[in-house]
Parts: structure tokens; sequence; C-alpha cells
């Protein structure tokens, strides 16, 4: 007797587990994001051995279009090479956005564990400078203060730096109240474990999927913060190229020279868009439970 050939009832895209695993395993948008991310690091590192000098001055071939004798991008109203001042752009917007990520994350992780696991009124301290923090637009503060010390690249790092750990503490402090009522953090404070210790070694290793999330997200937002402030002239100085400072320029020109400012904002869009990508699949990958493609 033939068997008879049962039909497949599984909903279309479920098939089977491995079926989803290959699918994330070829998330294409996370390959070109990462790629891309690649490029951009690969060109802030490498950048100055393979490009021209980005403030190299040829009159004689000011406002070439993209293609024009050796220049891949064209030249801007000085006869400068886009191309090489993009590159130049992408250390400084690679360094920014790291340096000052980095620094919100430390800030903030420390207010928000010191907050979820001391609680009383060094929580309530704690959150209502985190309340004031917020009552101030970030880009405001940080035009603020870099209005009254002047700009410059360690001054708009440190900047974006202390006014953007309000993300971090306030999604630590939530983490480290469920995880203090854990039994492994009441085991340790019977033992007599200090704090201090508590705090590194076992709320800190337990926080590291969502202070890997914001790490990542809040990069694209400080690259963005960055271009904002070097396009109102109040972030890096204008002798060092920016991507910011190249769309203030290419603006002018967009009725004549419509890649001054196409180019810096494309790079400008798909980085912050790459970064964005990467930062929902660290997601993914601290917390399964997320993943619904």
């Amino acid at each position: 007797m033939n068997a008879t050939a049962l039909p497949d009832l599984s909903p279309t895209g479920a098939r089977s587990p491995s079926a989803r695993s290959l699918r994330r395993r070829l998330d294409l948008p996370l390959l070109a994001s990462t790629g891309f991310l690649g490029l951009v690091v690969l060109a802030a590192l490498l950048g100055p051995l393979v490009v021209t000098d980005p403030g190299a001055q040829n009159l004689l071939q000011r406002l070439a279009p993209p293609g024009t004798d050796g220049h891949l991008l064209g030249t801007d109203q000085l006869g400068r090479d886009v191309l090489a001042r993009l590159v130049a752009g992408s250390r400084v917007s690679v360094l920014v956005g790291l340096t000052a990520a980095v620094l919100s994350g430390v800030i903030g992780s420390v207010i928000g564990i010191v907050s979820g696991y001391v609680g009383g009124g060094i929580d309530r301290l704690l959150m209502r400078l985190t309340d004031v923090q917020l009552a101030f637009p970030t880009l405001l503060l940080a035009l603020a203060v870099i209005g009254f010390v002047g700009p410059g690249l360690v001054t708009v790092i440190v900047v974006l730096g202390i006014t953007g750990w309000v993300s971090y503490a306030r999604v630590l402090r939530a983490e480290v109240i469920s995880l203090r009522t854990r039994e492994f953090v009441q085991a340790a404070q019977v033992m007599g474990v200090p704090g201090h210790r508590i705090m590194l070694r076992h709320m800190l290793p337990n926080v590291v999927g969502p202070l890997a999330t914001i790490l990542t997200l809040q990069v694209g937002t400080v690259i963005l913060a960055e271009a904002a402030l070097s396009f109102l002239g109040l972030g890096i100085p204008a002798s060092i190229p920016t991507w910011g400072s190249m769309l203030a320029d290419g603006q002018l020109y967009m009725g004549t020279a419509w890649w001054l400012a196409v180019m810096p904002g494309t790079a400008l869009l798909l980085t912050v868009l790459s970064i964005n990508i990467a930062g929902d699949a660290v997601r993914d990958r601290w917390d399964p439970r997320t993943y619904t493609s």
C-alpha cells in the first residue's frame, strides 16, 4: 500500500528550527551593515596611507564632478578631494562615537548599578539627578557647554560623553533591582561579601547584555550629535575635516555641485543605519526572545 503524503501544515517561514537558524545566519542586512562598518573603521585606520592629503587645494580643479581626473568623488569649492575628506571625516566620527559612548557607558553604569543595588536615599538622589539631566535636551546642553568652553575635539568628546549617560543609568538600575532579589546575590550578602564586590562580580557581568546594546546604539547617536555640532560650526575646528562641516559647506552648492552635500550625507546615513542594525543584532544575541523574524 502506497503511503499518502501528508500536507505540510506548518506556517510559512517557520518550517523547521534549522530553517530559522539558516535565516538568522544569512541575515543580509546585518551582513551588509557589518561589512560597511568594517570599511568605515578600516578607512579611519588606514585612510591616510591610501588617500591624498585632505587639505591639499587645487583651485584649477574646483567643483570638479565625480570621476574627473582621478577624483573619484569630485572636488569641493577649494579643489580639495572629496574622497580624501570623507576618509578623514570617518576618523573623527569613529573616534568621537566610540570614545564618547564608552565614557557615557562608564558614568551611566556606575550610577545605575549603585542606584539599583544600594537603594534608599542614594537611589532617590541619583534618580533625581537623572531627572534633572533628562530635563535638558542633550544637544542644547552640548551647545551651551561648547559655546562657553569653546570648540575642540576633546571638548566635544567630553561634552557628549557626560550628557549621554541617562539611558545607561535607567536601564541598568532596572536590571540590578531585579537581580538584587536573586538567590546568588542574597547568598553573597549572607556570606558577608562587601557590597562593592557584589556589584563588580555579580551585578556587572549580568548586565553586560543591555549595556552592550545601549553602547552600540549610543555610538550612532553620538556620531549624529557630533555631525550636528560641526554643521553648526560649534564642534570640531574647521581645520579638521568632518562629515558635519562638509554638509555645511555643501548646502551652499546644492544647485551646482550636488556631490558636496550628497557624499557626506550618504556616508553619515549609511553609518548610523548600519550601527542601528548592528545594535538590533546585539540585542537579539543577548535576548533571543526578541528575535521575531
